[in-house]
């Protein structure tokens, strides 16, 4: 009797703590501050999430395309306006004698939160409640919303501004997220006439989660949070602490051509939170492709990580310096990934060289206690896939496998190296990407991820050529001109992951502007997977690994972006060849890029063209972008001009990297006959003591035209 009255007491004496806060056994409350933290949290991903959500995405995506595979799958009209069905899901108000209407974008119920908004032009105004309040927590122009939507509230000067726009904001998409504990309605006010490009990721929590919903003053509530995050966010190399209290282990190795080597080895159960690696050899673009990485956790037969090195760090081909969240790629060549790699008995990293000559690897992991969980742990996973060879088109449009996964996990990146060797000159006209992503979830029907584009995927608009690198997204390759050439993009989902229970299908089109044959295509799926997913993974064979090049004696074509235009090769019509010498290359047109030395600043180079017929044109000058590149001004016949953005010194200068772009002159008067098109050296960044002006080919297009 004592004995049962003593449990009685232990069991009343349990319930008065946690009825009194001492012991909770409930789960923290979501708010704008835990999100916040969730944005640099990468352990965190390694864990399947609880609560538990599903990522969805609400869009502009054609809505004819509803049946996969069927007639309308890969229908285009995605925002531009004048769509045959309206890009919303439901009208609520029509259109009024000036045209505006109100749309319903989503309607949800339940607790969520907006981690995600992207657009690249959107006209009107939008409305957005939470939690049934009639009062809308925005209330103001569809562009602001979608690209700096914190910036409409007073309390965001409580923030460090400038990291905000860095981090926060990164080029057309915004990771301002918004927590809401019972429904988000978003309403657009607008002309379905005019551009209304969108997407919103959205979380849906499971019933019962506990959040609390956000409301403006979560930026002054939580600005030491967020400073932190935006802070860690801007510069990981350097804020983004490490969880891990143990030593780095090196690992070092020489190994020649068709030779493999087990080059580290650790037991667990642990994590590896940082991996840096570094390749030396002759031919850093082949090494880096044609040397491989494998992962093993746990004994499994085939790795979780199987890639070419370079591939697998974002930035290939070759090295192209860049920084993210999960991955660094430094000038000499050293590659971070931060993705953290749990293990429960085993990790073993393996490097296979593919290639024709000796690679030299050296670097060391960060390896971090972690506590295997049965229930939630994953192992991390990257496995590449290439298609060479491909046919791009606007008619044949084909769906990319990225990933397609039976199982458990959470998708967190995507990443695509292409080779395109269209010869348009101009974005429109040699554009690889107006493919859609289409993400099928578990019971998916249709995509619950439908997206607008692929440049709309990896945060940027346009077909845009800038080279550019934000905490999750990227474009750290893009030769030129326009988006020829080799293009590297990336993506990383910290905040907005997609959680799947049993499956995952994910497709990006290939949806090109023109017919393009002979384009390469590799990429890969980054996820976390709990034992036991199986996927549709092929070995890489040799093959696979080709060294690619550009086509050689490539010439410019007068088509789309280009048409009705004139090419003129520089080293054929400069009128001086004092100072120059030619560079032989594939990006170059016809294989040679005329490059000139000036001696000092004031000097001039003279390039003679004739004009055929009266009238309005643009002068194009195809300039070579390089570490050792000057600066320089325009003169058409003797008279000084500026470019079409009203600028009126070109700076060719670009560290690390080698490019080919187009710059543009406003529109001018020509009469039939001989003309002239001077530069003018501006000097040079410090430190080059040698400057170089290459100038690849010069184009006269009628005005209008592009």
């Amino acid at each position: 009797m004592q004995k049962n009255c003593f449990f009685v007491f232990i069991i009343l004496l349990i319930l008065s703590f946690i009825s009194c806060g001492t012991l909770s056994l409930e789960k923290e409350a979501i708010t704008t501050g835990t999100l916040f933290e969730e944005m640099i949290d990468l352990v965190k991903l390694a864990n399947f999430p609880d609560p538990s959500f599903r990522t969805m995405q609400y869009s502009s995506f054609d809505r004819r395309s509803n049946l996969p595979g069927g007639q309308d799958w890969f229908a285009n009209s995605d925002g531009f306006g004048k769509e045959p069905i309206p890009n919303f899901q439901k009208i609520l108000k029509e259109p009024d004698e000036d045209g505006i209407g109100e749309y319903l974008i989503s309607d949800v119920k339940g607790p969520g939160a907006i981690v995600r908004l992207w657009s690249a032009a959107i006209s009107g105004k939008i409305q957005l409640f939470i939690d049934g309040q009639l009062t809308p927590l925005y209330d103001g122009p569809a562009n602001d919303f979608f690209h700096r939507v914190y910036d409409s509230f007073p309390d965001v000067n409580k923030l460090n501004l400038d990291r905000l726009k860095k981090t926060i904001y990164q080029r057309d998409a915004a990771y301002a997220p918004i927590p809401f504990a019972k429904s988000m309605r978003l309403v657009w006010i607008g002309n379905l006439q005019t551009i209304h490009f969108y997407q919103v990721q959205v979380r849906l929590y499971e019933p019962g989660t506990k959040i609390i919903s956000f409301s403006p003053e979560d930026l002054s509530t939580y600005s030491d949070v967020i400073n932190r995050v935006t802070e860690a966010l801007y510069d990981p190399d350097q804020n983004l602490a490490p969880h891990s209290k143990e030593p780095a282990v090196p690992f070092e190795s020489t190994l020649d051509p068709s030779k493999q080597t087990e080059i580290l080895s650790l037991d667990g159960p642990k994590a590896i939170e940082v991996l840096s690696l570094q390749l030396k050899a002759d031919n850093m673009d082949k090494a880096l492709r044609q040397t491989l990485l494998h992962i093993l956790c746990d004994d499994y037969p085939w790795g979780q990580v199987q890639t070419p090195v370079g591939d697998f760090f974002g930035a290939a081909p070759g090295i192209n310096p860049y920084q993210s969240l999960p991955f660094t790629v430094n000038p000499d060549g050293t590659m971070i990934c931060r993705y953290v790699m749990p293990f429960k008995k085993t990790f073993k990293m393996r490097i296979e060289n593919h290639g024709d000559q000796t690679v030299k690897i050296k670097g060391f992991v960060l390896p971090m206690a972690f506590t295997w969980d049965e229930k939630r742990s994953m192992h991390f996973r990257a496995r590449w896939r290439t298609n060479h060879n491909l046919i791009a088109s606007n008619k044949a449009v084909q769906d990319l496998p990225f990933l397609l996964a039976n199982g458990k996990g959470l998708y967190v990146g995507t990443s695509s190296y292409i080779l395109n060797p269209n010869n348009v000159p101009t974005p429109y006209g040699n554009w690889w990407g107006e493919g859609d992503e289409k993400i099928f979830v578990d019971d998916d029907k249709v995509p619950s991820i439908f997206g607008t584009g692929s440049e709309d995927y990896y945060n940027y608009s346009w077909s845009s050529p800038d080279i550019f690198y934000f905490p999750y997204c990227g474009q750290p390759r893009n030769d030129g001109p326009g988006n020829r050439g080799f293009v590297t993009n990336f993506r990383w989902h910290i905040l907005d992951p997609l959680p799947f229970q049993n499956n995952i299908r994910f497709f990006l089109e290939l949806y090109s502007h023109e017919r393009t044959p002979g384009l390469s295509y590799a990429r890969i799926g980054y996820h976390y997977a709990r034992p036991g997913l199986t996927d549709d993974h092929l070995a890489i064979m040799p093959e696979d690994l080709r060294h690619l090049q550009l086509p050689e004696n490539w010439q410019p074509a007068s088509r789309m972006g280009a048409r009705n235009s004139v090419f003129y090769n520089a080293e054929k019509i400069v009128k001086s060849k004092l100072h120059t010498r030619y560079e032989k290359g594939r990006l170059w047109a016809g294989g040679k890029l005329l490059v000139w030395n000036p001696p000092k600043k004031g000097e001039s180079l003279t390039f003679i063209f004739r004009a055929k017929e009266k009238g309005e044109k643009r002068i194009h000058i195809a300039a070579a972008l390089t570490p050792y590149s000057g600066k320089i001004s325009i003169l058409v016949d003797n008279k000084p001009t500026t470019l079409a953005n009203k600028k009126e010194i070109i700076n060719l200068y670009r560290p690390f990297r080698t490019l080919l772009r187009n710059f543009t002159l406003p529109p001018m008067e020509l009469k039939p006959g001989k003309h002239t098109l001077t530069l003018k050296f501006e000097g040079a960044e410090p430190g080059i003591k040698k400057p170089a002006i290459g100038i690849d080919f010069i184009w006269i297009q009628k005005s209008g035209q592009n």
